[in-house]
């Protein structure tokens, strides 16, 4: 069984390559049953286990068939023990036999899929002329989402945000010695109204982006509050926008919609379609060029396998 390291991730992997296997996946022939879903008490905020398992449906005349599962712990307070909040492990086996094949870095996968994700939204969702992405939260996955959209749309200005504006000067530091040049922005307000896509990545409880802010043809592309309890955004950018998700899991799992949805400010009919739907041609994507879009994500097994895959694939697969 081979050990794959976040370093090798990294070498592996290639957004654009990434993009196009999550697009195929989408379309068909993964297996994700419900996941589960943990509340961890704390002394400081909750902290949260997730088990996330998914497998490739067998194809008549292919040997090659995937199953795994990722077990994940995200604890928001690490940032303060100067520890990453989110850390885990996944596991690739063999589909046709349940052999074992390799143990993956899951922080390093999970930010790789989840800035491919993204970029599969804005593929059908941003304007195909976005020009500047304004970035909120400068964690691990903001520089994994900026690269992602900016292989997507020819993004020629990066706008970052955080709440701890040393954090952003470190993230576009690290994103300029890689060739991104980025600007640290002083006021939130100002850099989303500047902003053709609009990407957040936060532990926010209370919501950040406001709707007045958005300009006409932005989207919003919201991948924290993946609990009840948090939120990004707030009710008026839900009214103002087209409204997807990556898996209808979001509708409960997320506070951006399950609080919405309930005191009734939004209807599952709101939501226009999901990934899979997207990606099938059963959904309309953008159809305006003044229409203001929203892709809310909490993530899913297909794209934790999709990328395992990617990875296992790249680095020779068997015979590695």
């Amino acid at each position: 069984m081979r050990i794959v390291t976040a370093e090798e991730i990294s070498r592996l992997l290639a957004y654009p390559l990434l993009i196009d296997a999550l697009g195929e996946a989408f379309r068909g022939g993964i297996t994700v049953p419900e996941r589960h879903h943990h509340t961890l008490p704390q002394r400081g905020t909750a902290a949260t286990l997730l088990i996330m398992p998914a497998w490739t449906d067998v194809e008549e005349g292919s040997d090659e068939s995937y199953l795994g599962c990722k077990l994940v712990a995200i604890f928001p307070d690490n940032a303060a023990r100067e520890k990453p909040s989110l850390s885990g492990t996944y596991l690739l086996m063999s589909g046709t036999t349940g052999v074992p094949l390799a143990v993956m870095d899951a922080a390093a996968l999970t930010a790789w899929r989840t800035g491919a994700a993204s970029a599969l939204a804005a593929r059908h969702l941003a304007r195909a002329d976005a020009a500047t992405l304004t970035m909120v939260g400068a964690g691990t996955l903001a520089p994994h989402l900026i690269r992602a959209h900016c292989a997507v749309r020819p993004i020629r200005r990066v706008l970052l945000w955080n709440r701890t504006r040393r954090r952003a000067i470190a993230t576009a530091f690290a994103l300029g010695a890689a060739g991104i040049e980025v600007e640290v922005a002083e006021n939130l307000e100002t850099a989303v109204a500047e902003a053709d896509v609009v990407s957040c990545a936060t532990l926010s409880t209370a919501p950040l982006i406001k709707g007045a802010w958005l300009k006409k043809g932005a989207h919003l592309d919201l991948v924290g509050a993946f609990t009840p309890k948090m939120r990004e955004t707030d009710d008026t950018a839900l009214k103002r926008a087209r409204i997807y998700v990556d898996t209808r899991a979001a509708l409960k799992e997320s506070g951006d919609l399950a609080g919405p949805l309930r005191r009734k400010v939004i209807t599952r009919e709101s939501i226009r379609g999901d990934l899979a739907e997207l990606c099938r041609g059963k959904a309309k994507g953008r159809r305006k060029a003044d229409e203001i879009t929203l892709f809310k994500s909490v993530g899913t097994a297909i794209e934790d396998l999709v990328a395992a895959m990617v990875v296992w694939n790249a680095a020779g697969g068997a015979g590695a």
